[in-house]
């Protein structure tokens, strides 16, 4: 079914005119982002850039020193960090790790992970995981509560090339059957480009924001990354079908 263009997506999260300080240092400035459901945004920046800063200021884990963060009513947000910091000699099961959640229901446990393509490791123990296998996990456990808006903080940081590929197309997958919306702070240029709805680019504040061809094509961007960026081809996704 056609998207109806008269239809005014639902904003779940929004942040206007966020500012950020630490130590008397301005870490971001005036910073501006929106996600919708459906949406699949990708924030992007050099290390340092303020991503993460942002994102915790957006899931009221910080306060920003300036500007207004608004949230749709009653909204399940699912987030998975960059890392787990869990002790490599503690023999930690994925089932006992995905029920600090508070869901307990094994069958459902077995639903999440088989949804993310990881259907064996309910029984393993989580040090002795996979990268691939452990960012599955922790996709799983962000989605155990029925997200509306999924919030994934580098969620591909040391997978190779075809394990960043699948884990895309994952995430492309769920927000197609579940119609959340997603949020995604990554470096892989390519792979962005060619799989999110928006992007935006910051390096302390909004150098860029727009679909992945528009903002691949803008001096700002290609300034702050370079080469890099001058070599990433933009497959252009037309919405032209019902994410939902």
């Amino acid at each position: 079914m056609p998207e109806d263009p008269f239809t005014t997506p639902e904003i779940l999260i929004s942040g206007t005119g966020i500012s950020a300080k630490y130590g008397g240092r301005s870490v971001l400035h005036d910073i501006d982002i929106a996600v919708s459901r459906n949406e699949f945004v990708t924030l992007i920046g050099p290390n340092g850039s303020g991503k993460t800063t942002l994102v915790r200021m957006l899931l009221g884990l910080e306060k920003p020193a300036t500007g207004v963060i608004n949230t749709a009513a009653n909204m399940r947000v699912g987030y998975s960090p960059q890392s787990l910091a869990i002790d490599p000699t503690l023999p930690l099961s994925v089932g006992r790790f995905l029920k600090l959640s508070g869901v307990s229901e094994t069958i459902r446990l077995e639903e999440v992970l088989n949804s993310v393509g990881a259907p064996a490791v309910l029984n393993q123990e989580v040090r002795l995981l996979s990268g691939g296998e452990q960012k599955r996990v922790m996709l799983a456990r962000a989605l155990l509560g029925d997200p509306d808006l999924l919030v994934l903080d580098e969620p591909t940081a040391n997978l190779d090339i075809h394990g960043r590929t699948e884990f895309y197309k994952l995430i492309g997958t769920i927000r197609d059957e579940q119609a959340c919306g997603i949020l995604l702070v990554s470096h892989d240029l390519d792979l962005v480009m060619s799989s999110t709805d928006k992007v935006v680019c910051i390096n302390g504040h909004v150098c860029c924001s727009g679909k992945p061809d528009a903002v691949s094509q803008n001096p700002a961007y290609l300034d702050l990354f370079g080469e890099a960026a001058s070599r990433v081809a933009v497959y252009r996704h037309h919405h032209e079908h019902n994410h939902a």
